[in-house]
């Protein structure tokens, strides 16, 4: 089973998630700016920490361009609240224990991995623009380069 990919201009899906300190955040309530998310497979792996880290040294430039960033993975808020703090993470990371918002997003499907196949989470970041529509959908990224290659693509 593999969702639908969004395209660039069609809606972003509607969420409200809970960050790392069980606070509601909904994307409706940041409307009027621009936002990436970032849905990554799990806090404080290798991977993870990587792109994790790459986007906290990259936050200013795309918080002065207009952007706020948030991580989405199936994490718990517990787990969330210790990968932020051991990494100096400064934006916040949401949770979606059940998966709903990642397949809204279409980042819930097969992977294949050693030559199983598996369902899990598909690396992938989405940027919404200030009417809510999707300007960027990249799926299946690497964890290594890829903020350098949306700081480009965004232009900042």
């Amino acid at each position: 089973m593999t969702t639908t990919r969004l395209e660039p201009g069609s809606a972003a899906p509607a969420f409200t998630l809970v960050d790392q300190d069980d606070a509601a955040v909904t994307l409706k309530d940041l409307r009027g700016g621009r936002v990436i998310l970032f849905f990554y497979p799990e806090a404080m792996t290798p991977g993870c920490t990587k792109e994790a880290c790459d986007f906290r040294d990259s936050l200013a430039p795309l918080q002065a361009a207009g952007y706020t960033l948030l991580g989405i993975s199936r994490d718990a808020p517990e787990k969330l609240r210790r990968f932020r703090e051991r990494d100096g993470l400064t934006y916040d990371l949401l949770s979606d224990p059940d998966h709903k918002v990642h397949e809204k997003y279409g980042v819930w499907g097969e992977k294949v991995n050693y030559g199983k196949t598996f369902m899990g989470v598909i690396r992938s970041t989405f940027v919404v623009d200030e009417k809510g529509r999707i300007s960027h959908a990249l799926y299946n990224v690497r964890a290594t380069g890829h903020v350098a290659r949306l700081r480009t693509l965004l232009g900042v």
